[in-house]
C-alpha cells in the first residue's frame, strides 16, 4: 500500500508543479511583483496532497520562534525534500538559498530569481560567496525570510554533514540573528527514495544565535544546536 500511495502522490506532485509552473509564465510577464503567490500555493498544495495520499503530517516545536513578519535568517537540517517546500506555507515572505542547477529545471526553474529566491552557483568559487552576501543584503533589505541549509546537500535521518561558512558570513552580513532548525523529516521521505511512509514529520526551531562574536565562535554554537536530537514524541493516550 505505501508503493502504491507513494506512486500516486509522485503523480499528483508532478502534476501539480507542472500546472503551477505554467501559470507562472503570466505571472512572470503580467504581475511579476506577485510570482511569490505561485510557489506559496503549491507548497500548500503539495503538503495537502503529502497529508491526503500518503498519511504524512507535520508538526513545528518552538512555533513561538517563528518569524511572523520581517527578515530573519533561518538554518536548518536537511534531510528531505520536503525540507524544500515546508518553509514557503510557514513563513509569509520565505527566502531560500538555492543551487543553480533547480533553476534550470524548465519553467519550474524560471520561477526561483522572479520569485526573490537567492540562487548560488557553487562551482563560481569566491564569487559565490560575494553573490551570496549580496544577495542576502538584499533579502534582508526586503524583509525576506532566509532559509539556508548549511549542509549544502540531504543527509541520511541520524546523520549530519559538515556545514558550511556561508551561514555565518550572512549572519555578519545582515546582523540577522540565527535560528537552527532540527528535524526528523529522513524518517519519513528519505533522502532521494520513493516510498514515502505515513507519520508525523517534526520541525523544532532552536534558541536563536547571536550573529556577533568570532565565526569560529558561531560556527561552533550552530553545529552544537543542529546536532541535537529531537525529543521522542509523546505518545497521545485515549480517553
Amino acid at each position: 500500500m505505501i508503493v502504491v500511495r507513494s506512486a500516486l502522490f509522485n503523480l499528483y506532485f508532478f502534476a501539480v508543479t507542472a500546472m503551477l509552473s505554467v501559470l507562472s509564465v503570466g505571472f512572470r510577464l503580467f504581475a511579476p511583483r506577485h510570482i511569490l503567490a505561485i510557489p506559496m500555493i503549491w507548497a500548500r498544495w503539495v503538503l495537502a496532497g503529502l497529508r491526503v495520499i500518503c498519511g504524512i503530517r507535520f508538526e513545528v516545536l518552538g512555533a513561538e520562534r517563528l518569524p511572523r513578519a520581517g527578515a530573519a535568517l533561518i538554518a536548518s537540517r536537511h534531510q528531505s525534500a520536503f525540507d524544500t517546500v515546508v518553509w514557503l506555507a510557514l513563513l509569509p515572505r520565505c527566502c531560500y538559498v538555492v543551487k543553480q542547477e533547480l533553476a534550470r529545471i524548465p519553467l519550474f526553474g524560471g520561477m526561483m530569481e522572479p520569485a526573490g529566491m537567492i540562487v548560488v552557483d557553487r562551482a563560481a568559487g569566491a564569487g559565490a560567496m560575494r553573490h551570496l552576501m549580496g544577495e542576502a543584503e538584499r533579502a534582508a533589505s526586503e524583509q525576506r525570510q532566509i532559509v539556508i541549509f548549511p549542509e549544502g546537500t540531504r543527509t541520511a535521518s541520524g546523520r549530519m554533514g559538515r556545514l558550511h561558512p556561508g551561514i555565518a558570513a550572512m549572519a555578519a552580513r545582515t546582523r540577522l540573528p540565527i535560528i537552527p532548525v532540527i528535524t526528523d523529516s529522513g524518517r519519513f521521505w528519505g533522502r532521494r527514495a520513493f516510498r514515502k511512509t505515513p507519520g508525523t514529520i517534526r520541525i523544532s526551531l532552536l534558541t536563536p544565535i547571536s550573529p556577533t562574536g568570532k565565526r569560529e565562535t558561531l560556527m561552533a554554537e550552530l553545529a552544537a544546536a543542529l546536532s541535537t536530537t529531537l525529543p521522542d514524541p509523546v505518545e497521545k493516550s485515549g480517553d
